[in-house]
């Protein structure tokens, strides 16, 4: 599956890069380049991210490229090959979800070990973690990973540890895949895709257009110089307002100039109002610099990539 010429996967190196609906020609780049120190591995997840389904490949300089994919309890499978042109023509394949993209390899079952017995939560405990899941779920900008230790560590008080790694997982994954299903019938454009598309018209002009970005205010305002690069202005939204709208409200954006002027801050706001506009937003805003720009009404349904 391809979308605007990139797969629909998201790709994590060993270096810690992550790499999101690239070409199959740069997915070919990531391949060959493997092996050397730091850098021996790929890991790839299909968007949306699916709960145990990947593939991966690991090499080192000198000798084979190890491939292995795995598609829930049933299948985890590895071969090894000598050629990264084939390794990334069956990774392509597999991004692309081509019937018989694995054949003409000779793959070979992984095991997986004894699986682990993970414990039922305590159904006060249970609800409410599973409440603050499903509210950074609706959000949308969360992964699996970072759900899971959302997840495990929102109960703790001191050294009493209510949800253990496995359990988090567990009730994450559970979610995530009532989540996957409900988005399956969202038809056509959605309200944080237009959000996207106008953040990325304001970066082209030269705009830092940053979504979910920081904490709150307080650290987006700090921290969004280092973000700057040779841009005029700036425009984000921070973590709780993203909760806001998650929650069916407006959402705030912050924004200004980089001199620091309210002439070139209005100037951006502006900016902002006007690029909202051209991708169908509706914004609440009476052109004083120093009032955060509203974008109302609002259908919040952020489709997960994780």
């Amino acid at each position: 599956m391809e979308i605007d010429g990139g797969l629909a996967i998201k790709a994590e190196t060993e270096n810690g890069h992550t790499h999101t609906r690239i070409t199959a020609a740069r997915l070919r780049e990531l391949v060959e380049r493997i092996g050397g120190a730091g850098d021996r591995f790929l890991v790839l997840q299909r968007i949306p991210d699916i709960p145990d389904v990947f593939a991966q490949v690991w090499h080192e300089e000198g000798g084979d490229y190890r491939l292995e994919h795995r598609i829930g309890d049933d299948v985890f499978s590895g071969t090894n090959l000598a050629d990264p042109a084939r390794v990334a023509a069956l990774l392509t394949g597999w991004a692309r979800q081509e019937p018989g993209w694995d054949a003409g390899a000779a793959w070979e079952p992984v095991g997986l070990g004894p699986e682990q017995q993970v414990p039922e939560l305590p159904d006060d405990v249970r609800e409410q973690v599973e409440e603050r899941v499903r509210l950074r779920l609706r959000c949308g900008y969360d992964s699996r990973r970072t759900l899971t230790e959302i997840a495990e560590e929102y109960l703790v008080d001191g050294d009493v540890r209510p949800v253990s790694r496995a359990q988090a997982a567990r009730l994450v994954d559970r979610l995530w895949l009532i989540r996957l299903t409900e988005q399956e019938s969202w038809q056509g454009v959605t309200d944080p895709e237009r959000l996207t598309r106008a953040f990325g018209t304001l970066e082209a002009s030269g705009i830092t257009a940053r979504e979910n970005f920081a904490c709150c205010r307080g650290c987006g305002m700090a921290e969004i110089g280092a973000e700057r690069a040779d841009a005029r202005g700036f425009v984000f939204f921070h973590d709780q307002s993203t909760e806001h709208a998650a929650d069916g409200h407006g959402l705030a954006l912050y924004y200004g100039g980089f001199d620091g002027s309210e002439g070139t801050t209005a100037a951006v706001g502006h900016e902002v109002v006007a690029a909202l506009g051209a991708a169908g937003l509706s914004t609440q805003w009476d052109g004083d610099p120093g009032r955060a720009i509203t974008v109302t009404p609002l259908d919040w349904r952020r489709r997960l990539v994780g």
